[in-house]
């Protein structure tokens, strides 16, 4: 199994295309045997210390293997909303991982 965190960081007043993005993509991860564990829109108050910035929302998401993944990520359903994600996000950190 692997694991895929995401630091997501909106663009400030893109809000609520990046919600319309994740309306249209979040429901694509059961068709490639995606798991969606975790999504956490943490307060500023919650972040201690960073040198990366405040995350708009942080995702954890689990895969049986890097190949779902990558099918979920080159899923034609999930690019044609690409638009949406880039006029709406300005950075991601995605960071793989295995439960040890």
């Amino acid at each position: 199994m692997l694991y895929y965190t995401q630091l997501v960081f909106v663009k400030e007043g893109q809000e609520a295309i990046f919600h319309a993005f994740e309306d249209q993509v979040l429901p694509l991860l059961d068709r490639h045997k995606g798991t969606l564990l975790y999504r956490v829109r943490p307060e500023a108050a919650s972040v201690l210390t960073t040198t990366l910035g405040h995350p708009y929302e942080i995702h954890l998401v689990s895969f049986p293997d890097r190949t779902d993944f990558e099918s979920y990520r080159d899923d034609p359903n999930r690019l044609q909303y690409m638009t949406l994600k880039d006029q709406s996000v300005e950075r991601i950190m995605l960071v793989e991982g295995n439960l040890l």
